[in-house]
């Protein structure tokens, strides 16, 4: 538990008068002050605890016998970088994403875990908070706001007003996610205006999603106090939303990018910087491997013209003012807590060392800190509450010889369309048609123990594979499976049920390629090496093999998201979300 500044002041007011040594004191660095958009040269920083105590051109007053110092040898410092809007419960357990993160020069995560939630409701919100402690990067929380979706078609679990109501009173849990359905706030639908009073009485922060918002609807939306967007694409959205007095979070991650149409704008227009952040909005394992985190939002920005002072300012200071945390983190200064960064140089801003509370966490490029996994409880690694399949089970009865499909036509790999499509039957059941690239898509209800389930139709998906299926689907989780033909849809749904969870490929009987997500069948369990190395078979297979989309992981992913058009399937039926009615699969 990090030291409150309240119960440090006598300690770190001693140390700057000299009356007091320091534990640590960095020499020679050209400091990046995100306060006066300048580089200090020849900066000396104390540090006592976990707190900074002196800044300035000389901190010999701070030495004594057991105070440990470090040349920095003239390489620029930096405070730690953030992440204002994320989801870490994806892919790899908070224990092994933190490694990755740290690499990258990013000392603090605000966690939006959503999808624990919408799987295990508050006992699971509440066993990942746990898995967030004690290891060497900083998370803040918040309760997800928005559970459910749509209420009329939704199985999510969510949180109760009460429930909401405790849960900010962890000292980690610091405010509420991204309220995404923002048609509820301007409709005022009564649990949600409810949690929003909750969150501005208790001076908590409310993360906002602004997708499609304008005009008046926006700013009923920013007037109920919801103060941030990480939804914005281009840079007429970014400046209506400043205008307004929103913060923006320019998002560059695994499900968008968006740097390169806003950046260069922002650079023309002269607009203040002082409300704008990077975030990621989730990053899969390849993307943060290939590209880096917060690092490459960075990297990015000084290409397209942005001084580097001003996206080390964006990447830190604005994040910390936006969360009112200012007093304790955000830049290098006296009372600040000590997260700090160095940098060879100002071009690829891939920390040398990385300090997290004064603590050495990465030297020279490596992971150095140690991290003890937290123990796992045993029941929330037995969500997939399922029977096992046969080929029955995916069957579609009609009397006719050939039927009109009402299809799930995928435009990519996010958005669908409503299409149509004639199929044929025989023995008394509607049979998919690879030659038409239409398949079979099915979801299950594997959250409640309940038998619900809809079968449909998919279109132009496009690999020769025989099933793919998921146990991970945002904010659903239903199990998704989509295949040519009925026996493999079986053998990859038992595969998911064995594991507890997780993506699996499978043709002609064999399976191509698995990756289990054991944790709440959404998160692995393994090392982020073997994740990342098992995710990159799922899409490869798939590819590979004809799919005409480059992340088909992103199809059950997002097959069920009522937040999106036009057309989803959840364990209840087929929808239409912009009607808000179900669609039947043939007509």
């Amino acid at each position: 538990m990090d030291s409150s500044l309240a119960v440090s002041i006598d300690s770190l007011n001693s140390v700057a008068m000299g009356e007091k040594k320091a534990n640590l004191v960095l020499t020679n660095c050209n400091l990046l002050s995100v306060y006066t958009r300048e580089i200090i040269p020849n900066t000396q920083i104390a540090i006592i605890n976990d707190r900074i105590a002196y800044v300035g051109p000389d901190a010999n007053h701070t030495v004594g016998p057991k105070t440990k110092i470090i040349d920095i040898k003239n390489k620029f410092v930096s405070p730690g970088f953030a992440d204002p809007h994320l989801h870490i419960d994806q892919f790899v357990l908070p224990s092994e994403f933190a490694k990755q993160a740290l690499l990258c020069g990013v000392t603090s995560l605000f966690s939006d875990p959503i999808d624990i939630v919408s799987v295990a409701g508050n006992k699971g919100f509440q066993e990942f908070l746990k898995l967030g402690e004690n290891l060497p990067i900083r998370i803040f929380q918040t309760v997800p706001g928005g559970l459910p979706v749509d209420a009329k078609f939704s199985n999510s679990k969510s949180l109760t007003l009460s429930q909401e109501k405790s849960a900010i009173k962890h000292p980690h849990v610091i405010g509420m996610g991204e309220v995404f359905s923002w048609t509820k706030v301007t409709s005022r639908e009564p649990k949600t205006m409810k949690s929003l009073s909750t969150m501005l009485e208790h001076d908590c922060i409310i993360n906002g999603h602004t997708a499609g918002a304008s005009g008046k609807k926006l700013n009923a939306y920013i007037s109920s106090g919801i103060l941030s967007c990480h939804e914005p694409i281009n840079f007429e959205q970014v400046l209506e939303r400043l205008r307004l007095g929103m913060w923006v979070m320019i998002r560059e991650g695994s499900i968008r990018r968006d740097l390169k149409e806003i950046i260069p704008h922002i650079l023309s227009h002269g607009t203040y910087r002082n409300r704008l952040m990077f975030c990621s909005d989730g990053l899969d394992p390849l993307d943060i491997s290939k590209f880096g985190h917060i690092d490459y939002c960075i990297r990015e920005s000084i290409e397209l013209g942005l001084e580097p002072i001003d996206a080390v300012t964006m990447a830190s200071k604005n994040n910390f003012d936006y969360y009112n945390m200012g007093k304790d983190l955000g830049g290098i200064a006296p009372g600040k807590l000590a997260d700090i960064l160095v940098f060879d140089n100002l071009t690829s801003f891939k920390p040398k060392h990385v300090f997290v509370g004064g603590k050495l966490v990465v030297s020279n490029g490596s992971f150095v800190s140690r991290i003890r996994r937290n123990v796992i409880s045993q029941w929330i690694k037995k969500t997939v509450k399922l029977k096992k399949f046969s080929k029955n089970d995916f069957l579609i009865k009609s009397k006719k010889d050939h039927v009109k499909a009402n299809t799930i036509f995928m435009l990519n790999e996010i958005i669908t369309k409503l299409g149509e499509s004639e199929l044929s039957c025989k023995d008394g059941f509607v049979s998919a048609s690879i030659d038409k690239d239409i398949w079979k898509i099915a979801a299950f209800d594997r959250i409640h123990g309940t038998s619900q389930h809809s079968i449909g139709f998919l279109e132009n998906f496009g690999a020769e594979i025989g099933a793919f299926a998921s146990t991970w689907s945002f904010h659903e989780n239903d199990l998704i499976v989509l295949g040519s033909n009925d026996s493999d849809m079986a053998i990859a749904s038992n595969h998911l049920i064995k594991n507890q969870g997780g993506l699996v490929v499978v043709k002609s009987g064999k399976i191509l390629a698995s990756l289990p997500l054991q944790f709440a069948g959404i998160v692995s369990t393994d090392s982020f090496e073997t994740v990342s190395s098992n995710f990159e078979q799922i899409n490869n297979s798939i590819v590979d093999l004809g799919c005409k989309f480059a992340r088909p992981h992103l199809i059950p992913l997002f097959l069920p998201f009522l937040a999106l058009p036009s057309v989803r399937i959840l364990s209840g039926g087929i929808v239409d979300v912009k009607k808000r009615s179900y669609i039947s699969p043939i007509n």
